[in-house]
């Protein structure tokens, strides 16, 4: 899956954290992309299977929509924890963190994942 996939995705399951409702214009308006843009990936994302699109407009992860998400939003947080511990600032961390976690390697983000679950925290 692309990049722009998985932020789509990640970003339907945090919507669906915030509240119980997740609409293309809530995606348009946390991404800060257009709606034509957000339509077109829906549909992508819908017609791959990773969401499904009701009647009523609302978006909802399938399963494998689901892992793929929680996938890369583990990855954002622990990545962002990392950066923050190492004295980045937390609004830089989060974005640098944004941009790694869709090229990290798996087998470099367990040894990282390793590493905190050991020590808690890079600075031990």
């Amino acid at each position: 899956m692309r990049e722009s996939g998985e932020m789509y995705l990640e970003t339907i399951l945090i919507l669906g954290k915030e509240k119980n409702i997740v609409r293309a214009t809530d995606i348009a308006a946390k991404l800060r992309y257009s709606k034509a843009s957000v339509s077109r990936a829906v549909s992508k994302l819908s017609s791959e299977g990773y969401i499904v699109v009701g009647n009523n407009g609302y978006i909802a992860l399938t399963e494998q929509g689901r892992s793929v998400a929680e996938k890369i939003y583990e990855r954002h947080r622990i990545l962002t924890q990392i950066l923050t511990s190492l004295g980045v600032d937390s609004l830089c961390a989060a974005e640098d963190a944004c941009r790694i976690e869709h090229v990290i390697s798996d087998e470099a983000f367990q040894a990282i994942k390793r590493h905190l679950e050991t020590y808690g925290s890079v600075n031990q």
